[in-house]
């Protein structure tokens, strides 16, 4: 009796064990999109592997190429631990101790909860391992020293999760926490110092310098050059379909954000980011008004 007891027990523990696991990767499929891993992590115009790297991202200090982050144990992630991963995220730390570059957009991933991010590594750990050989970045000295970047850290970087306001709701905390940590709005919304980091005082103002150099508009709740004018449904358009409110359909790399990530995204996060997004402070950007 003893023994069918204890059998009956790890059947149980075994099942709930397989159902959390499938709850986490169905929650880290979502996630994943929402983190726009798939756009960055895919090399479309190479017809490469989804989430096996390649993708150019060009920026002012050279060419950096997104890695394979698929399972393979080898060229990809599958040797990683969750320390691994929570240290990539949370601290922009390799499984070697050195550290990665900024372009990888951990100052922002730094503040996702460990749970969330747990979740993305078990969805991509149940993806089919890629043989795909990292590329070598094209950047030049000094900004290709990674011993750099913990001075850069030093100056710039602050880790730690995202803490929920007290005096906010639910809603307006889950978009703030999408908006800052998972779906890294800030990182393309926001001008940059020389050094290439986030100015605070700009925060979602827009930039001339956005991603492969294209502009990137200011999405404060400034009503003339950001979408203080807005509804929150005119947001949450834009985000689901690309429509602005004067019909006109965003281009470019917001055009790709839509299409890889934000359009995947549930109608209550969708609401949750517009609520969020029209109490960003305001900031008169007229810099977007100049031509490029």
């Amino acid at each position: 009796m003893k023994r069918f007891a204890g059998g009956v027990a790890f059947l149980l523990c075994a099942t709930l064990s397989g159902t959390a696991v499938a709850d986490a990767v169905s929650r880290g499929a979502y996630l994943v999109r929402a983190a726009g891993c798939v756009g960055c992590h895919t090399d479309v115009k190479g017809g490469g592997p989804a989430l096996a790297g390649g993708r150019a991202l060009k920026t002012a200090f050279g060419i950096f190429y997104s890695p394979n982050i698929t399972p393979h144990p080898k060229m990809g992630i599958g040797a990683w631990s969750d320390g691994n991963f929570l240290a990539a995220l949370g601290h922009g730390i390799r499984p070697d101790g050195s550290h990665y570059f900024p372009v990888f957009p951990y100052p922002s991933y730094a503040a996702m909860r460990a749970e969330d991010a747990l979740a993305i590594k078990a969805y991509l750990f149940s993806q089919t391992p890629v043989a795909r050989l990292n590329k070598g970045h094209d950047v030049s000295p000094p900004f290709s020293w990674r011993w750099t970047v913990g001075l850069w850290k030093w100056l710039f970087f602050k880790p730690g999760p995202w803490r929920d306001r007290a005096e906010q709701d639910a809603q307006w905390n889950r978009g703030a926490y999408l908006v800052h940590a998972v779906t890294h709005c800030g990182e393309c919304h926001t001008p940059r110092n020389v050094l290439g980091a986030m100015k605070p005082s700009r925060f979602l103002a827009g930039t001339l310098h956005g991603p492969d150099g294209d502009l990137v508009a200011n999405i404060t709740s400034d009503p003339k050059t950001g979408i203080g004018g807005w509804s929150a449904a005119d947001i949450t358009r834009l985000m689901r379909d690309g429509t602005k409110p004067d019909y006109d359909d965003v281009q470019g790399s917001m055009a790709e954000v839509i299409r890889d990530s934000l359009a995947y995204l549930r109608d209550d996060d969708l609401n949750a980011i517009a609520r969020y997004l029209r109490t960003v402070p305001a900031i008169d950007n007229r810099i977007q008004r100049q031509p490029k």
